[in-house]
């Protein structure tokens, strides 16, 4: 069973990421499209992912 978890970042614009654990490491999906597809990470990738959001090498601006 996959217990999918909202970021704490999300707003209440409907604007939600979730993420779960996975065997091989995490799984994260946009909240809109609950039965649609995901992002699976193997675990060294998603410390590269969290590294890079919060150094801000992923800002839009």
């Amino acid at each position: 069973m996959v217990v999918w978890r909202k970021s704490s970042r999300s707003g209440g614009n409907g604007n939600c990421v979730e993420v779960a654990a996975s065997g091989r490491g995490a799984v994260v999906r946009d909240s809109k499209h609950s039965e649609g597809a995901y992002l699976s990470l193997s675990a060294s990738e998603w410390r590269a992912l969290i590294e890079g959001v919060k150094s801000g090498r992923h800002d839009l601006a």
